[in-house]
């Protein structure tokens, strides 16, 4: 069984390196063998599946055991999918889950999609010799993955979870790639082996922590998500530290991102839908053509410049909420059309946004300055008076897990 096991895992890795560099998202050699080179299975034995549909509250899940001949197809099938896979409820232990239906909990741990696991690892550009630090590694996915490429004893992951810290170090062991797990909190960093080559951030963080570039070395690249409050427009932001120490930092929006730290609410449409479509809102003229999806600049730009938003994508046409104004935005019907509804014109703060995003040359990057001493971190699309700008929220914005 163990030798079919094997070969079924063998071939499954082999697919889904075929299936990510065929869709052009892997392109790193090194990171195309290590894919292949480590069974995934062993850091993901297990994996929960929703039954529940979107507001189910208790929600219903299945727990699949990769060692069960019954679930062995589906888990490995999942595990060598794009899916993200939800590993823990409410940061149980996780030495003896029990198979088959559970309800209730929410998901506190899970192993990232892998197309976005390798754009945030090809974008380290990651190479032998080079000392890593992984912020909230989780299972340990990416953090295996580089210490396959950056060597033994050079890879090391702080993560707040007692139980997903002690499950990750077991299967790194078994693994034998030589990456080391810390219990710890993963906003202080890790300054015993400091400073660092390659900093990756699992976790979203409204702005950066100290720590963090402190413990970059020269020549360094930092990765994280800069996250607000609505899950729909991501930042990613680069830091790198020149050879000669000057810090630079440069923000992008992206279609996706690492959800933020623990305890943190989201915003959410999905209470409104139902009253959405009852009354979708009067109807009005408008001159701004609903923006596409990979206009990355200017959604990123929403995020901080009209906040509050959160975006519907299972709408037919594009539904901007904002939950907590009791407002919202649907775009028709028709070309040059929109229905808004509450006291907070949605759709007017966007075309407001957006004429200001043309003015400005429709950025698709900006500019994070860390430098300023009072610790304010502060956000620019250039230089010049139409230029759009912002500061990040303080650190304390996002809620820390209770002990």
């Amino acid at each position: 069984m163990a030798l079919d096991l094997h070969t079924m895992t063998s071939g499954r890795r082999a697919g889904m390196v075929d299936r990510l560099t065929a869709d052009g998202v892997l392109t790193d050699s090194l990171l195309c063998d290590a894919l292949l080179r480590l069974p995934r299975e062993v850091l993901l034995p297990h994996a929960y599946v929703r039954v529940s549909g979107p507001g189910a509250d208790p929600i219903d899940w299945r727990l699949l055991d990769g060692s069960h001949p019954d679930d062995q197809e589906e888990w490995l099938k999942l595990i060598h999918s794009d899916e993200s896979i939800l590993l823990q409820r409410d940061g149980e232990p996780l030495d003896a889950l029990p198979r088959g239906p559970v309800t209730g909990g929410h998901m506190t741990s899970m192993s990232t999609y892998t197309p976005a696991t390798i754009e945030a690892l090809q974008a380290m550009e990651l190479g032998p010799g080079q000392r890593y630090l992984e912020l909230g590694p989780g299972p340990g996915v990416s953090l295996a993955l580089a210490a396959a490429i950056t060597g033994p004893g050079l890879a090391t992951g702080v993560e707040r979870d007692g139980p997903m810290a002690a499950f990750a170090q077991r299967n790194l062991d078994r693994l034998g790639v030589g990456a080391e797990v810390i219990e710890g909190d993963a906003l202080e960093g890790h300054q015993a082996r400091a400073p660092y080559d390659r900093i990756h951030s699992g976790i979203g963080v409204p702005c950066v922590p100290v720590p963090w570039v402190e413990q970059l070395a020269p020549g360094g690249r930092l990765l994280t998500t800069l996250a607000t409050r609505t899950p729909s427009w991501p930042g990613q932001l680069l830091v790198t530290r020149t050879a000669a120490g000057t810090v630079e930092a440069v923000l992008r929006g992206r279609p996706r991102g690492y959800r933020p730290l623990l305890g943190y609410r989201w915003l959410n449409a999905v209470d409104h839908r139902a009253r959405i479509k009852d009354d979708p809102g009067t109807a009005r003229s408008t001159p701004l053509t609903p923006p596409p999806d990979d206009a990355y600049g200017f959604w990123l730009a929403a995020a901080y410049l009209a906040p509050g938003l959160v975006r519907d994508f299972q709408a037919e046409t594009m539904t901007i909420v904002a939950p907590e104004d009791d407002s919202w935005a649907v775009a028709g019907p028709g070309d040059g059309a929109v229905r808004v509804h509450g006291p907070r014109d949605v759709w007017a703060e966007l075309e407001a946004l957006h004429a200001r995003w043309e003015q400005a040359g429709r950025p698709e990057r900006y500019r994070v300055d860390l430098r300023d001493s009072s610790g304010a971190q502060h956000v620019t699309s250039g230089a010049g008076p139409k230029a759009l700008a912002w500061t990040l929220p303080p650190l304390a914005a996002v809620p820390r897990q209770a002990p």
